[in-house]
């Protein structure tokens, strides 16, 4: 082997892990970097809580509806090159977003969303084609770069926005696809095509008619509720308790922070567990206490934060797993992962507006953290019931297996 073949064989993997890292920065920064300037935003636009909550609602929309469907972009344009323009969409959303009018605004929050939507459900398959006997690790490798950049972009968005204004505080987050799109373009001469058992298209079938599998989901869907009600509200909460606007920016960090953690712990612990559901029950008390704190002793704020950062952070990807661990087959893994993106993430997509409803309403978040509180011990129950060693349609116990 020459010393330019070795540097190439050296290289790739470094340049396909930069590139994996880089797309999946992409996958909330764009969104969470919206709340901190929420409050910016409605009285900028003259917009209510409720026409507020809609720019997390609408991105949650697109997942719901564009994730079940994004392998037949991959099988008929090959995972790299839809994984490039999902980042060229995400990048011309963001300018959008920014450009001032409301309208715009809305647009591109939903254009944002459709193409996070292709990399969420697209790079656990990059990842299983490029690192089969490593996808824990780097899927929570990757699960830190998604909480870092996210972080990152709450924590400055204050800073920016009174520097700079609204605009440029959102427009900033054009750095996270231009980056990726200029690192990924690399591999474009690539096709190939998505995993087995990557998320179907959704359709009639057992796993619509199993009760594990509707545990699974709503324990996803109830995880994605709560965390994305926080994600567009927890700056407003912790302002409406005294919090200055700056320091509730940076506590919105901390807990997507705290939420990229559980992927560097779980992947391990979880594959050598028999079943699951002491864990699952663990993450969504984490988020009960937390919400509970919220509303209590708001002074602790950054303890909650965290706190519920890794309950969320966990629940998320405990979900993940089930749909490998509660399958039989990689057919009906995908099955099982276009039911509960689908069905997850439309549930989701209710909560920021009727949160922002509910506080309209009340004149006060203390009953939208009480609703959260039992939504999380309700994903408790569900998370005992999906923890089970059992697989849809059979009652014995399955061979341990990650997605």
């Amino acid at each position: 082997m020459t010393n330019r073949d070795a540097a190439v064989t050296v290289a790739r993997p470094a340049l396909l892990m930069a590139g994996l890292l880089s797309i999946a920065a992409n996958l909330r920064a764009p969104i969470t970097g919206v709340a901190p300037v929420l409050e910016t935003l409605q009285s900028a636009l003259a917009l209510s809580p409720a026409q507020a909550g809609l720019l997390t609602t609408l991105p949650l929309l697109a997942f719901g509806i564009i994730s079940p469907f994004a392998a037949l972009f991959a099988r008929e344009y090959g995972l790299e090159r839809s994984l490039f323009g999902a980042l060229l969409l995400i990048g011309a959303a963001v300018v959008l977003r920014s450009a001032g009018p409301a309208w715009a605004l809305y647009l591109g929050t939903g254009f944002i969303g459709a193409g996070i939507a292709v990399g969420n459900v697209l790079l656990p398959s990059l990842v299983k084609r490029d690192f089969p006997a490593r996808v824990p690790a780097i899927m929570g490798v990757c699960a830190i770069a998604m909480g870092g950049a996210a972080a990152l972009a709450s924590a400055s968005a204050v800073p920016l926005g009174h520097a700079l204004g609204w605009r440029w505080a959102l427009g900033a987050t054009l750095v996270f696809p231009l980056l990726a799109a200029l690192v990924w373009s690399s591999q474009l001469g690539g096709h190939t095509g998505p995993a087995r058992d990557t998320a179907a298209p959704p359709h009639g079938g057992r796993v619509w008619r199993s009760a594990l599998a509707w545990q699974v989901t709503l324990f996803m869907g109830i995880n994605s509720l709560v965390y994305y009600v926080l994600v567009a509200w927890l700056p407003s909460i912790l302002t409406s308790a005294g919090i200055s606007p700056a320091l509730a920016g940076s506590l919105h960090g901390i807990m997507q922070f705290a939420s990229a953690v559980p992927g560097l712990l779980l992947g391990p612990v979880v594959g050598r567990m028999r079943d699951q559901r002491l864990v699952a029950a663990t993450m969504g008390g984490l988020m009960a206490v937390a919400l509970f704190g919220f509303a209590m002793a708001p002074g602790a704020a950054s303890l909650w934060a965290f706190c519920f950062g890794l309950g969320s952070g966990g629940g998320v990807l405990l979900a993940l797993m089930f749909m490998g661990l509660r399958a039989s087959s990689a057919h009906q893994a995908a099955a099982l992962s276009g039911m509960a993106q689908c069905v997850g993430y439309c549930l989701a997509a209710c909560g920021p507006t009727l949160a922002g409803k509910l506080h309209d309403l009340a004149g006060s978040w203390i009953p939208v953290l009480h609703v959260g509180m039992v939504l999380s011990i309700v994903m408790m129950v569900l998370g005992v019931l999906a923890g089970r060693a059992r697989t849809i349609g059979t009652d014995q116990p399955p061979a341990q297996r990650l997605p």
